[in-house]
């Protein structure tokens, strides 16, 4: 019998980084600061209430959209932190997780041939969906050390065939924080042209040093064009539930349901209900958790001080840039495995996030300090060993 083979729509893509480093993590018994999940567990209070619904008959499909508790939840804690008042019925909807939101919001606007704005290094899943739909991605870099939108350059990037551009902030996987100066140039750019807007706000509540988040949702000229996507598993530190929402105007959440009806078509019963509970019961926990994981990263920084490494604490998100230069001269990618297998440290090599490799190599890795402080703790002495 003849072996049939499929034409990969995706023959360049490889598995991803995050489930590289993390089997090899596993692998070599490493320390594992490369994927970004915490080591601890969400709130009791929030665990219980999914394990309530979960075993008081809770356990059918809910509505496709999410449940309506759940829905309403989230609309008023939109309206509490961005003055938007969005409605629960038409323009929220509860995903299998934000990567889920992303897909069905990238595959809702772009069409064959439509160019679609992303900053690298940036998240890798964009890309490959953006293809998937026939489109181009254009890959502009982040000016670093600071990882900034060089708005000169985007306004050189957009075409007539400009469908999309992605906005990441806080910025995975750099910690990059957008400001107000970049909304102002953001609005300018668009005001008179027809560009659509993704959001990835999943770290919206991990910034530091008493920055607001600027999220689309609080710019009503922009969010009339744009998908702002978040997720509850950053936030309560249950990343496994893969339970994100996406909040968009009526029109673009219709096209949005459309496809996600067919991606995943609901979220599971219990966990909607339970969230949908602990929103509405404890609204200091989204509020507190810049504080709480702003101690964690000056912790994980303090342990750091006296290594070799050349760091800035990072603005936003559970990652922490390392700049490993005056340790080795080798590339990223190869260091990052050899120091998992060799040093029993796990990390995220940085130059995968980007379409084109720079001049010079890249010598920073990415650490996740979203850990327990005896982790952290034992992570930085290998570190600082070096």
């Amino acid at each position: 019998m003849q072996t049939l083979s499929p034409v990969s729509k995706l023959a360049d893509v490889e598995t991803t980084i995050f489930t590289v480093m993390s089997a090899l993590a596993e692998r070599h018994s490493a320390i594992n600061l490369s994927q970004g999940f915490p080591d601890f567990d969400g709130p009791p209070e929030l665990l219980a209430r999914v394990q309530h619904y979960l075993t008081h008959g809770f356990n059918q499909y809910p509505p496709m959209a999410g449940v309506a508790a759940l829905r309403e939840a989230i609309a008023h804690k939109v309206a509490d932190l961005y003055s938007l008042r969005c409605s629960p019925v038409d323009e929220v909807t509860v995903t299998a997780g934000a990567t889920e939101a992303l897909f069905c919001a990238i595959a809702a606007v772009v069409n064959q041939g439509d160019e679609v704005i992303l900053f690298d290094p940036c998240y890798d899943s964009y890309d490959p969906v953006i293809r998937l739909q026939g489109g181009v991605p254009v890959h502009l870099p982040l000016l670093a050390p600071a990882y900034r939108v060089d708005w000169d350059m985007v306004s050189d990037a957009i075409s007539d065939r400009t469908r999309l551009i992605i906005i990441n902030t806080p910025h995975n996987p750099t910690g990059s924080v957008w400001d107000a100066d970049d909304m102002r140039a953001l609005q300018m750019l668009i005001e008179d042209k027809p560009i659509f807007l993704l959001g990835d706000e999943v770290y919206e509540h991990i910034i530091f040093d008493n920055v607001a988040h600027v999220s689309l949702c609080r710019y009503p000229d922009l969010y009339q064009r744009s998908f702002v996507v978040s997720s509850f598993g950053k936030t309560y530190h249950v990343t496994g539930w893969k339970v994100g929402y996406c909040v968009a105007p009526p029109e673009l959440t219709k096209e949005f349901r459309r496809i996600h009806q067919f991606v995943t078509f609901t979220v599971n019963t219990p966990v909607q209900h339970g969230l949908a509970d602990f929103l509405v019961a404890d609204p200091d926990h989204h509020n507190e958790l810049g504080r709480f994981y702003q101690t964690k990263r000056d912790y994980f920084c303090g342990l750091l001080a006296e290594s070799k490494f050349q760091f800035t604490p990072s603005p936003g998100t559970y990652f922490q840039l390392l700049d490993y230069s005056q340790l080795s001269a080798e590339g990223d990618v190869a260091l990052a495995r050899r120091w998992t297998e060799e040093l029993g440290i796990a990390a995220i090599p940085v130059s995968v996030f980007y379409q084109q490799a720079g001049p010079e190599p890249l010598s920073v890795l990415r650490f996740c300090f979203a850990k327990d402080n005896a982790t952290l703790e034992r992570a930085a002495e290998i570190l600082c060993s070096l």
